[in-house]
């Protein structure tokens, strides 16, 4: 029993997913006698599977590949649908609604139940769709699927429960919008048309009521012809033939006249007293020709023609140019009042637009006040009421995608005082020349509930209002033609930003960009006048680092050393471009305006003809005044208070004494297990020294490359292979220490080929098997930096308090750590040399290193230290001296309980791990996946804890507790469809995440259950119960000559009654969920009103049968009340007066 419950003590103190035995021994230190278990950190982890749920929060942005537009003038809200089956619905800013129809089908056309609260929208699939509006998440409560005929136009009356609906066939169709049932009443094409014509008119394009009598339903056909239908003699008043293809029609408010537009850029008026020919044929941008023709015209897609009463009508329309040969005129929308007519060119093709009015009523004055342009890419409002017709100025971000997004970074828990600092110089950044009125679109109701969330993503706010713009490009001089080796580099932009790192506490803010440029910024609320400092990092991979066998055999001693020295700038051979960086920054004095100021930008140079490899790595530390940035062939470190090159390594010279891989000439077939002494290595695994000794191009399978965190690579030199036993040769040529203080950037090398792919090259990559181990020998494997992370921590095993480290994570899942020793007084930290070098510590895991994190033994998050941000241009007290402010999260200052040091959490793309420092003991291991790997991963708050957040590229999100690593939830939740979703896709604290699911759209989710159920109380209402406004009065003489007299009642033509039914085959009606739980909710309803009428009526029969006896009692007392009456008379009527 004693040697059972060994055994069991055994089992106990090993870890839960791993072995929990400290990893390699580091160079300096030694391990402790005793390795600490789970047992010897007691943290009391309070988060639960039930404090976490998935859910979309809010979409912001411009809604992708729009197709249609809708505006209820009541509500004043408007909907925008998209091409993949997406409804946005807006109204006053933080009003902001996303849809989406299961179907996925594209939008094409949509109509709101004006001031009901409801939308009816038209999918490419013959559906059609009734959307309830009055709760915050709109839902569908009826569908109709047409069966037998494809919906082309679709047209409801104000105050009607019938929609008309148009199909390809020429055919109309009646729906009742409240059963969504066919009506039996149907307007066919052949019918409409005369009994003479041979040609089928086309589909239905236009589909409207008279203003004058609603019981006249103007049909208009693609091929011109125009019918007015008289819905109740079912016959056809006039029609209408043109020869010209017809787009659109609108009426006159009077309804005696409409226009229309046709294919040759033409617009027709025409007069329903004479309807044989247009009254007015105009061609508002066709010249004459000198032959006499007109010249040929675009269509003119779609006309409104609205009536002012104060003024001439307005015409307005969008195309109708004249083609020109040079193709070189923009989108326009013309806008004609009286005798002026306005062009507005837009930057993208229109897509719809709409007039907004005054009023609802078709047959009223319009008075139109603001036009609604929506454009492929864009969404504007032109102001109408002004003679310029200025553009209103837009509260919602349509304009994320100015230029293509290629990276994100979300913040939370942010400092209250940055964002009105940042609004307030983001202010001065603003366009002018904006209309001075109020936004149109403003119904709906919202209000910020209790809890608020202080965020800004890059640098927007909560409800996504831009707050700052930066432009990197302003730091780099214009390239001439033929000049710079950017365009070389990459087919994109090339100040394309890669990543960035922000420091809100400091408000120093880095840039990467894809010319394999850093720049730094510092926030100065003053402007300023400066030279911009530059640095060059000229870095090369070195090919000869190990050596082959025949160069073993026939130089072992290395008989010429100083061949493999590092050649300077100016050498012969190197070349003078080689010695260039991508850009060239500007040498001369800068004029920069308060806000974010460009303070040092360093770059990598051209070797060998080769450019330099992109980074995939970045950290920042205002705390200790460094920058590091690594690629797939080293590490940079960066001393910015300095304004110095701290250290430049190749990833191999970062091992130092501790190389766990042995360069050994063995067949990559044969011995493939690792360096005793390491942890455990990924499962059915090519030797990883061999992986070690190929080529630069690490991660490359037919030339795309397969890790998510490296970028794409080109193929560069060979790598050569190592001498058979021994210890490591490497090439470090004369001078080369394996740590340097700062020097100068001409002696440090680096090599970093890469190439440029297109988006489909790169999505491609990612459909590729992602395995830690390549297990063929055809794969070129070279280890890249793949995450950075500054902090106090214990840099060797034997260490006794913390001090500054640099944490670095490979490719191939090797952690390390470089301690840094950074003079402590301000004075020698501005002189004196910081020294720093690898410590010889090596820790393993599976897959690519993504993230870092430091929690103390009590389970809590560490922050970086960090410097409390100065104006650096601020005035200057001589008085006080400014010094810096440094707040330190050292982790002995939150141990009292616990003296063993803090927890390290490492997280790959396969698994994560718990690390005790500094014993490097890993206390516990999970695996997150073996099949698929992840994409991102990071340590958060949520509920007053923190947890591991990890997002997989088979697109489940999964969450795992701290230290424990348990799995609290794993949701599939997105695929991975394109590369956009994995480099944008981050998490933050407070439960939230976000990631950009089109190219103009971010969309925000949450996995916290607690903001899920908060999630109601945020969102803004979209219906606003408003009376809807009364109909004018026409007046005695003008009601009575000219106006309406008979009334039209749809119920009675188009029910069931009078129609009968359609056929059942035509269209299928769908119940949608709303639908459902609605009729339940109404039957109930209907079954408790009956019982409570039965009850009623019961208690209404006793009362009557009561008072029925109560009336029968008083018959009867009056009876004998009268028979006492008669009988008293009859004895006292003989007798005297005298004698009563």
């Amino acid at each position: 029993m004693k040697k059972f419950r060994k055994v069991l003590d055994g089992l106990s103190s090993s870890s839960p997913g791993g072995v929990a035995s400290p990893s390699c021994g580091s160079a300096a230190g030694t391990p402790t006698a005793h390795a600490p278990t789970p047992q010897d950190i007691h943290v009391q982890e309070t988060l639960v599977s039930e404090n976490f749920q998935i859910c979309k929060t809010v979409r912001h942005g411009f809604p992708y590949q729009p197709t249609c537009l809708a505006f209820d003038p009541v509500q004043k809200i408007l909907a925008i649908g998209s091409r993949t089956g997406g409804i946005r619905i807006l109204g006053r800013p933080g009003v902001d609604c996303y849809s989406q129809h299961e179907s996925g089908a594209a939008v094409l056309q949509l109509q709101f139940l004006i001031n009901e609260g409801a939308l009816v929208t038209a999918c490419a699939d013959d559906t059609l769709h009734l959307w309830n509006l009055r709760q915050r998440r709109p839902a569908i409560l009826h569908s109709l699927k047409f069966n037998r005929e494809r919906i082309t136009f679709c047209h409801l009356p104000f105050q009607s429960k019938w929609l008309y609906v148009g199909t390809e066939r020429g055919n109309t169709h009646i729906v009742n919008i409240e059963s969504f049932v066919l009506s039996g009443y149907v307007i066919m094409w052949n019918k409409a048309i005369e009994l003479a014509t041979k040609a089928h008119p086309g589909p239905v394009v236009h589909l409207s009521d008279s203003p004058k009598d609603e019981g006249k339903l103007l049909i208009g056909f693609e091929s011109g012809t125009v019918v007015q239908w008289d819905l109740r003699a079912k016959k056809v008043d006039f029609r209408i033939y043109y020869d010209e293809a017809i787009h659109s029609v609108s009426w006159h408010h009077e309804g005696k006249q409409f226009m229309c537009s046709h294919s040759d850029g033409s617009l027709t008026m025409w007069n329903l007293r004479n309807t044989a020919r247009p009254i007015q044929i105009t061609y508002p941008h066709g010249k004459i020709l000198k032959d006499g023709r007109k010249e040929s015209c675009k269509p003119i897609l779609k006309v409104e023609y609205k009536t002012s009463r104060n003024s001439e009508p307005y015409v307005i329309f969008s195309g109708g140019l004249s083609y020109d040969k040079s193709g070189g005129r923009r989108p326009t929308l013309t806008i004609m009042h009286g005798k002026a007519v306005t062009v507005l060119e837009m930057d993208h093709p229109i897509v719809e637009f709409l007039v907004l009015c005054d009023t609802p009523y078709s047959n009223e004055i319009q008075d139109p006040y603001a036009v609604v342009v929506l454009l492929e890419k864009d969404f504007i409002v032109v102001d109408l009421t002004q003679s310029n017709f200025p553009i209103f100025e837009n509260p919602y971000p349509m304009d994320i995608h100015e230029s293509p997004v290629t990276c994100t970074a979300y913040f939370a828990e942010c400092p209250p005082d940055i964002i009105p600092i940042l609004y307030s110089i983001g202010a001065k950044q603003k366009k002018t020349g904006y209309s001075h009125k109020e936004w149109p679109v403003s119904g709906g109701t919202w209000t910020l509930g209790s809890q608020t969330y202080p965020e800004i993503i890059t640098f927007f706010e909560i409800t996504l209002q831009m707050l700052y713009k930066l432009k990197t490009s302003k730091v780099f001089e214009k390239p001439k033609a033929g000049e710079g080796r950017a365009g070389e580099l990459v087919e994109e932009d090339p100040y394309a930003v890669q990543m960035v790192s922000w420091c809100p506490h400091s408000r120093l803010f880095c840039v990467v960009g894809i010319s394999a440029h850093v720049i730094l910024y510092r926030f100065s609320k003053h402007d300023a006048n400066t030279q911009i400092m530059s640095l060059e990092v000229r870095l090369q991979f070195d090919s000869e680092d190990v050596i082959s066998p025949s160069e073993a055999e026939n130089n072992p001693c290395f008989s010429d050393p100083s061949s493999h020295s590092p050649q300077p700038p100016g050498s012969p051979g190197s070349g003078t471009q080689d010695s260039l960086p991508c850009l060239k920054v500007k040498n001369r004095p800068v004029r920069m305006p308060p806000g974010y100021q460009a303070e040092l930008v360093v770059q990598l140079q051209w070797v060998d003809g080769e450019p330099p490899q992109q980074i995939t790595s970045l950290d920042i530390n205002s705390a200790y005044g460094l920058l590091a940035f690594g690629n797939c062939n080293g590490l940079t470190v960066v001393d910015f208070l300095q304004k110095t090159i701290l250290m430049c390594m190749g990833t191999l010279d970062l091992y130092g004494a501790a190389d766990p891989y042995q360069r050994l000439t063995r067949s990559p077939r044969k011995n493939r297990q690792s360096t005793s002494g390491l942890t455990e290595l990924s499962d059915n695994q090519v030797s990883m020294d061999m992986e070690r000794s190929k080529s630069p191009t690490s991660d490359h399978v037919n030339g795309h490359c397969t890790s998510p965190t490296s970028q794409p690579c080109s193929v560069g030199k060979p790598r050569i292979t190592g001498v058979p036993e021994g210890p490591r040769l490497t090439r470090r040529g004369p001078g080369r220490p394996p740590f340097r203080k700062a020097q100068s950037a001409a002696c440090m090398e680096i090599s970093l080929p890469v190439s440029s792919h297109t988006e489909e090259s790169r999505e491609n990559s990612f459909s590729r098997s992602r395995s830690s181990s390549v297990s063929s020998i055809d794969r070129d494997t070279k280890e890249s930096v793949t995450t950075l992370q500054f902090g106090e921590s214990y840099g060797r095993k034997g260490d006794a308090l913390p001090t500054a480290c640099l944490w670095v994570g490979t490719s191939l899942g090797v952690v390390l750590l470089l301690p840094i020793s950074i003079p402590t007084e301000e004075e020698e930290r501005m002189e004196e040399p910081i020294t720093m070098g690898p410590s010889g510590t090596v820790l393993m895991l599976k897959g690519s290193v993504l993230r870092f994190a430091f929690l103390d033994c009590g389970g809590a998050l560490i922050q970086s230290p960090y410097e409390v941000w100065r104006d650096p241009n601020g005035p200057e007290d001589p008085d006080r001296p400014r010094r810096r402010k440094l707040v330190n999260f050292s982790p002995s200052s939150s141990q009292e309980a616990c003296s063993d040091g803090h927890l390290a959490v490492v997280c790959s793309e396969k698994q994560a791990k718990v690390i005790l420092m500094p014993t490097q003991a890993v206390l516990f291991t999970h695996n997150i996946t073996e099949s698929s790997f992840l994409l991102r991963a990071d340590v958060v708050s949520v509920c007053n804890s923190v947890c591991l957040a990890c997002f997989c590229a088979n697109g489940h999100i999964m969450t795992l507790s701290l230290p424990s690593l348990r799995p609290l939830m794993d949701i599939n939740y997105l695929p991975l469809t394109d590369l956009r979703i994995a480099r944008t896709f981050v998490f933050t604290n407070g439960g939230q995440a976000l990631y950009l699911s089109s190219p103009t759209e971010i969309q925000r989710l949450t996995y916290s259950q607690e903001m899920t159920d908060n999630l109601q109380d945020m969102l803004g209402e979209l219906f606003t119960p408003i009376e809807t406004p009364e109909a004018q009065n026409k007046g005695f003489l003008k009601g009575f000559f000219g106006g309406n007299a008979q009334t039209f009642d749809r119920e009675e033509l188009f029910g069931e009654a009078a129609a009968g039914k359609a056929s059942r085959s035509l269209a299928q009606h769908i119940p949608g969920p709303m639908g459902l739980e609605n009729m339940k909710a109404a039957a109930g309803g209907v079954v408790g009103d009956l019982a409570r009428a039965r009850i009623a009526l019961d208690q209404r029969g006793e009362r009557l049968g009561e008072l029925e006896e109560r009336t029968a009692l008083m018959m009867n007392s009056a009876e004998t009340f009268s028979t006492h009456a008669h009988q008293v008379m009859l004895k006292q009527k003989d007798k005297k007066w005298y004698q009563l």
